[in-house]
């Protein structure tokens, strides 16, 4: 591609909006050519807004330091100069769904890595892996906005992405009941454990809001569209607990899952392994050559050996065996902020430039 496509970045201070950056340098696609962020932020260098507070354990792009830092509520000023935006702005809900859409008024793209519109019944919420179809809501969210070529689409939880892909990948199997626990890394929170010294050692028993978005925003993915919004699955029954655990990066899940017709182990793991998706097929720059990775040791996968899988966007899966109540048992590792917040945005936006979504202004 000889033009690279302008990106806006908001909320570009943040950790999330700061792994953005990271993982934009030298995108062949891409390139970030506007940061914007709260107004006590606006009018410092990059370098300057962030300071001390680059949480990556890359040196922050030479490219952006010198940029200066935009106010992310003059949307029309912002959107001026860029042909998508990436959005992880820190605000309440009702504040992110407002920006968001204004963006998108202005014929501006939307890819969010925030809750906000997760929900809204014609916001595509998608892992490009596995439901790629919902992307052909954006034309009715579309005649809803009054727009031509602006849209908000979002990616699922980062909670989700070790143990919803693999369910999605014994599909044919008819999961009927998952249990699954999380234990989720300090960066899920924004936090490193420099800002964050009293979860060292310990363990938090509570995320809030957590819980409930492990057991839904799955069935959201696997749902269909019906008169022009996006519908949930009935099942599989999912019940969650998540707990914060002092790791940097790296979410965890140990599962249980029952099927309407039990596979045999061999099946199970075959699945996992070939499983693929349009990112695949399409070569996109941030698609895993191997979605999921399946480790034959009893001790895997484990955070310091198998986060960084696909540089954090594959999906490790281990100790898959017979459960004694449900059916089996399994854990699956997937880095928090690569594959389930920002590196899962950029592979979206990615489908959607490839899919004509996103074009340049």
């Amino acid at each position: 591609m000889s033009q690279k496509l302008r990106v806006g970045i908001l909320g570009g201070t943040g950790m999330v909006g700061q792994r953005f950056i990271s993982l934009l340098e030298n995108h062949p696609w891409f390139e970030v050519v506007t940061i914007a962020a709260s107004p006590r932020s606006a009018g410092k260098t990059y370098e300057d807004a962030v300071g001390d507070r680059w949480k990556m354990q890359t040196p922050m792009p030479e490219a952006v330091k010198n940029l200066v830092v935009m106010n992310v509520n003059e949307v029309e000023k912002v959107a001026a100069g860029v042909d998508f935006v990436f959005s992880a702005v820190d605000m309440t809900k009702e504040e992110i769904k407002a920006i968001e859409e204004a963006y998108a008024k202005t014929e501006t793209p939307v890819v969010s890595n925030n809750s906000a519109h997760r929900w809204t019944p014609d916001v595509p919420m998608v892992i490009p892996e596995i439901n790629p179809e919902h992307f052909e809501v954006i034309k009715f969210q579309r005649q809803r906005l009054g727009t031509k070529r602006g849209f908000v689409a979002v990616k699922p939880n980062c909670s989700i992405q070790s143990y919803a892909p693999v369910l999605t990948a014994w599909r044919e199997f008819v999961p009927t009941i998952v249990v699954a626990t999380t234990y989720q890394a300090i960066s899920g929170a924004g936090k490193t454990f420099k800002d964050w010294p009293e979860m060292i050692e310990n363990i938090i028993p509570y995320i809030g809001g957590e819980e409930e978005k492990s057991e839904q925003e799955p069935l959201r993915l696997w749902g269909s569209i019906e008169d022009g919004e996006i519908v949930k699955a009935q099942s599989p029954v999912i019940t969650c607990q998540c707990i914060r655990v002092p790791v940097l990066d790296g979410h965890t899940a140990a599962v249980f899952v029952s099927f309407d017709k039990k596979p045999a182990k061999e099946e199970l793991i075959d699945r996992l392994v070939n499983f693929k998706g349009l990112p695949q097929e399409l070569n996109l720059p941030s698609a895993p050559k191997q979605f999921i990775q399946y480790l034959e040791e009893d001790n895997r996968p484990q955070v310091k050996m198998d986060v960084n899988f696909e540089n954090g966007m594959g999906i490790s899966v281990g100790r898959l065996r017979e459960d004694t109540v449900y059916d089996y048992k399994f854990v699956g590792l997937s880095h928090n902020t690569v594959r389930g917040a920002a590196g899962g945005a950029v592979l979206c936006a990615e489908l959607l430039k490839a899919q004509g979504y996103i074009q340049g202004k």
